[in-house]
């Protein structure tokens, strides 16, 4: 399983910052997008991650109702994986087709109370598939266990896509998700909420091993 730094900020900022800080020990960032619609929170923009200049990967999820309007900004923006939710109010084949065209590797996220059964038909076509383990849109939210049975049961699938868990992750429930069969545990509050996020980083990947 491999640690992924989870950026949600409505600061340019410290957008800035916490990629510069990533950039130390990953390869890999997800930036969380809100439009204040979906969530009730909104976060920094695609010109804002624009003038970012970055060697490292970035997946973007997009936690908002129309994710089509955003998939050019963020191309631009140096996107190489677009991630949007299957409660967002687009046909997710039409967004799947949508971010293929422009290049970027799909994925699809799902809230809590989700089944899997309601995505499963799209896994051929997609790259990843995003639990959110949170009610989505806050920082720091509390972490919904249960989504760990979802996860397992993907994982027993034959064919599947990358699993990926995102909110809530930390020290005390990371082996719970490894254990999951997730691959990609993304962390946001865990790795830049308290003390040095390349030591969090250090002590989490420490956890796992």
């Amino acid at each position: 399983m491999k640690i992924v730094p989870a950026v949600l900020t409505d600061r340019p900022d410290e957008l800035k910052r916490m990629i510069a800080q990533s950039e130390g020990f990953c390869d890999l960032v997800q930036i969380d997008i809100m439009d204040g619609k979906f969530v009730p929170s909104r976060s920094i923009s695609a010109g804002d991650l624009a003038e970012i200049k970055t060697s490292l990967k970035l997946e973007i999820h997009l936690m908002v109702d129309e994710p089509s309007k955003y998939l050019e900004p963020f191309k631009k923006a140096g996107a190489k994986r677009i991630v949007f939710h299957y409660e967002s109010k687009e046909d997710p084949a039409d967004v799947i087709r949508k971010i293929r065209a422009l290049g970027m590797e799909a994925g699809i996220a799902i809230n809590p109370e989700t089944p899997v059964s309601k995505v499963e038909k799209y896994f051929k076509d997609i790259d990843i598939l995003l639990f959110l383990s949170v009610n989505p849109g806050f920082y720091g939210s509390k972490f919904i266990p249960e989504v760990c049975d979802k996860a397992r049961a993907v994982n027993e699938k034959k064919d599947r896509p990358v699993i990926a868990m995102d909110g809530g992750l930390k020290a005390e429930n990371i082996m719970m998700i490894k254990d999951a069969g997730v691959d990609l545990a993304c962390v946001g509050s865990g790795l830049f909420g308290k003390g040095d996020p390349k030591e969090n980083y250090k002590k989490l990947v420490e956890k796992i091993k």
